[in-house]
């Protein structure tokens, strides 16, 4: 009997090398036990045999059997293992075999791979973060107790919709930290049950007392050596795991060189927060790729729903008029929005704008990133508090920071300003001219910048 010690739960690769040695030397499936490491085993009634050899020799199966075990591999029944041998077993003689859902171990790897799916879509639809600390301190902290070991599978998906803050995931099985650029992975905060929204700070402090030093507990989490990955986790056709240390830095890079029409049409598909899911489409920014001003506003309204393009509503049309009389060519200018899905609670046939939130609004600002840095405009006009907030990732004041030119990390210059729907929402005639030559005296700051150097605040 071949005893197979697999390294941890989820160690699909150490499946793959042992199940292809054992086919190639034609150990049936009942001439073999699998268990993973550390785990509590009765004393073997017999020696186990040695872990044979892998010999010369390969042998192919359908690309669909590797998709299907990468996801099996994360259920929690052990039996999963050597059902997945026994199907690698009869694939070599019976190509076509998945394709039988009659088949009783193909019926159960189905089943399998369903309840992997459905908890892994639980964690994205139901995991929610809070905020624990104040400032620079601060950390975010969720609670999850999956069915599964999907955490390792699932964090990148977080790291992508968080991208711009520090966040820790805590399960009873495996814990994940997120620090801006890598995950890594702890062991679990074990059994006690899950704590409530009240006690789940006294968890975390516990917890973090007992796993980082304090003069650590915010520094950069390093990977731990049982499991690690960066953001850009990826497998190929066969399988292989990213486990790159400069892995973070060529996503710099190549961030770097997207064009604004590669991050379009990767934002087609963005699913990073709930809001696409009512949304008709994703309304991407519009304007020169190498423009000098990009203007932020908050999302898309009803009509720029529709039509697919920003700001060609009323208060596009607003914004349009006062650049005009600011002396700023509209067609020099990046447009976008902080939020590229229209948010709104339907009334009968018209559909009511509702407010970003903040989580809404970080799970959308890498686009905003991106966008920044494939422009590398001089200026970044925020048009609006919810455009303010993504610009300078923290909800900034408008009038405290309207009327004068702000550096930003980057290297260009920011404007905060209102935004036009406000001007369009003021009843009084009055009231509305005076606000709206104050946005165009705004405006004509943008301007005077470019046609001179202007000096920052």
């Amino acid at each position: 009997m071949h005893l197979i010690t697999l390294d941890n739960e989820t160690d699909f690769d150490g499946w793959r090398m042992a199940a292809r040695a054992l086919v190639l030397h034609s150990v049936t499936t009942a001439e073999v036990n699998w268990t993973v490491r550390d785990h509590a085993q009765d004393p073997p009634s017999q020696a186990a045999l040695p872990f044979p050899e892998v010999p010369e020799g390969r042998f192919s199966v359908p690309a669909k059997f590797i998709e299907l075990a990468r996801t099996i591999i994360r259920h929690h029944d052990i039996t999963r293992f050597a059902l997945l041998y026994r199907l690698l077993w009869r694939l070599r003689h019976h190509h076509d075999l998945l394709d039988n859902v009659d088949d009783r171990d193909v019926a159960q790897a189905a089943a399998m791979a369903s309840a992997v799916r459905r908890d892994e879509q639980r964690m994205l639809d139901t995991l929610r973060f809070h905020e624990i600390g104040r400032e620079r301190t601060s950390r975010y902290v969720a609670w999850f107790a999956p069915e599964h070991h999907i955490v390792e599978a699932v964090a990148p998906s977080f790291a992508r919709r968080y991208a711009d803050m520090p966040w820790s995931i805590l399960t009873p099985d495996i814990c994940a930290h997120f620090d801006g650029s890598l995950i890594s992975f702890t062991e679990g905060v074990g059994e006690a049950g899950a704590p409530s929204e009240d006690r789940l700070e006294e968890t975390w402090r516990l917890y973090a007392a007992n796993l980082f030093p304090p003069a650590r507990l915010h520094q950069k989490a390093q990977p731990p050596k049982r499991s690690w990955q960066t953001i850009e986790r990826m497998s190929d056709a066969a399988g292989e795991t990213q486990t790159d240390p400069d892995a973070a830095m060529r996503r710099k890079q190549a961030t770097s060189v997207e064009t604004i029409e590669t991050l379009r049409e990767q934002a087609a598909t963005c699913r990073a927060c709930h809001l696409w899911k009512h949304a008709t489409q994703t309304v991407f920014g519009e304007g020169p790729s190498h423009a000098p001003i990009m203007m932020v506003g908050e999302q898309p309204g009803d009509k720029e729903d529709l039509a697919g393009l920003p700001f060609v509503g009323p208060a596009g049309q607003m914004l349009d008029r006062a650049m005009e009389e600011a002396g700023i060519d509209r067609k020099k200018v990046y447009v976008t929005n902080a939020v590229k899905h229209f948010k709104f609670v339907p009334r009968g046939k018209i559909r009511l704008h509702q407010k970003p939130n903040t989580e809404e609004i970080r799970a959308c600002r890498q686009w905003y990133e991106r966008e920044l840095t494939a422009l590398r405009p001089k200026l970044v006009i925020a048009l609006g508090a919810t455009a303010a907030q993504c610009v300078f990732g923290k909800i900034t004041p408008i009038n405290k920071n309207r009327g004068h030119l702000i550096d930003l990390a980057e290297g260009a210059k920011a404007l905060v300003t209102v935004h036009p729907s406000y001007l369009l929402r003021l009843p009084d005639a009055d009231a509305k001219a005076r606000e709206y030559d104050r946005f165009v005296e705004d405006l004509k700051i943008a301007a005077a910048m470019l046609g001179k150097p202007a000096r920052a605040a």
